[in-house]
């Protein structure tokens, strides 16, 4: 069941309702900010295992790329599923 508080003139919508009406363009800026993260673990590990920055960078730039086009694809398939929505 979808509920609704109201505060003063303001509605909170509740999680349920928020989670399933999430628009494709959250699911960007998610994949974005996720990939940053996992970008900079990837610099540093490849830095790491290769001793070498530059190609430290080029791995952790194809990777930054991929993975979050992988990731918005994962992110709107869930969004689509019904199991465990309400």
């Amino acid at each position: 069941m979808i509920t609704e508080r109201i505060i003063g003139n303001k509605s909170e919508q509740s999680f349920s309702k928020s989670a399933a009406t999430e628009k494709p363009v959250r699911s960007v800026v998610k994949a974005v900010s996720w990939r940053i993260v996992g970008t900079l673990d990837t610099l540093l590990v490849s830095w790491f295992a290769t001793g070498d920055l530059n190609t430290a960078s080029s791995i952790a730039s194809i990777d930054f790329v991929t993975k979050m086009i992988l990731y918005f694809f994962h992110e709107r398939i869930w969004n689509a599923v019904k199991w465990g929505k309400k």
